[in-house]
């Protein structure tokens, strides 16, 4: 039965790689538009939410990873199931285990937009224009967003619409806080309001106690994702100590046993999901939709 199914999906894998030669080769005569939901997934997917191109790489290489060392677990194994399940926790274990970490770097990232903004509420106090303010915040920006904040400075000096390069600063953060910070200086270019000296300031001092309040309800959060990974590092010695001794894992030999090891697991990965969704913020959706997003509104 197992090998059926294996024969099955092997021939349904050779059809679809030859569709998508043909594909490839001969093209559509469809005109290319913007691209689907699905297709947008399917890229945040491989390549991450990231922007940064080496941070796409390692997760590119760690899903190519996955690929391979579930193939190895099936042909040491025999079993499907082993192999789906050891590709799932190859990026599974880490995005498991790095919640901490991800709102650390989350929090960082909030104290260089401060330190960001509370630097450029001080050049514009001088009475200097925003562009030029923007531009001399690229002397000495915040490590974390100084890439973010040269590329602004690029866009601003090489005559791009401000409120477009602007918009694209917030892309390029990709934050509900930063957009915070941006909305106030795309009403300014339109409008040349006065008073933006005291808006960035009133700013900079609510991302400020934001970051110490995250600060405190993650240190009580340690204890929880620390019970996390013990848990799974049991889960997974279990499963290692039974690979060693055969008779502990054959019942799941079988196909009914395959398809149970597929829901066990599955189970378990929905409520590791649940844990971490509870150890984490809620995600804000931002105050400014992505560029990309209006253009396939439109």
């Amino acid at each position: 039965m197992i090998l059926d199914l294996a024969a099955v999906f092997a021939a349904m894998l050779a059809i679809g790689g030859a569709i998508l030669g043909v594909v490839g080769v001969a093209g559509t005569t469809k005109p290319p538009g913007p691209p689907s939901a699905a297709a947008r997934r399917l890229r945040r997917w491989w390549t991450g939410p990231s922007r940064n191109r080496r941070e796409q790489r390692a997760r590119q290489t760690m899903m190519i990873g996955a690929v391979v060392a579930g193939a190895a677990a099936w042909l040491i194994t025999g079993w499907p199931a082993a192999g789906l399940i050891v590709g799932v926790a190859v990026p599974g274990l880490p995005w498991l285990f790095n919640s901490g970490r991800m709102e650390r770097r989350a929090l960082a990232r909030l104290e260089a937009v401060e330190a960001w903004t509370r630097r450029l509420a001080d050049i514009v106090a001088r009475g200097i224009g925003l562009q030029q303010a923007i531009v001399a915040t690229n002397a000495s920006p915040p490590q974390l967003i100084a890439r973010e904040v040269a590329d602004l400075a690029a866009r601003m000096q090489s005559g791009t619409e401000p409120v477009l390069a602007l918009r694209q600063f917030a892309d390029d953060l990709d934050d509900y806080t930063a957009d915070q910070v941006v909305a106030p200086l795309m009403l300014h270019v339109s409008d040349r309001s006065e008073g933006l000296h005291e808006v960035l300031t009133d700013i900079s001092r609510s991302i400020a106690a934001e970051v110490e309040m995250r600060s405190t309800v993650d240190a009580k959060r340690a204890g929880p994702r620390f019970a996390v990974k013990f848990l799974t590092m049991m889960t997974a010695g279990l499963l290692a100590l039974g690979l060693l001794n055969p008779t502990y894992l054959k019942p799941f030999g079988t196909f009914t046993g395959q398809m149970l090891l597929l829901f066990l697991t599955g189970f378990y990965i929905f409520l590791m999901r649940m844990v971490r969704n509870l150890s984490l913020p809620p995600e804000r959706a931002r105050l400014l939709p992505p560029i990309d997003a209006e253009v396939v509104n439109a």
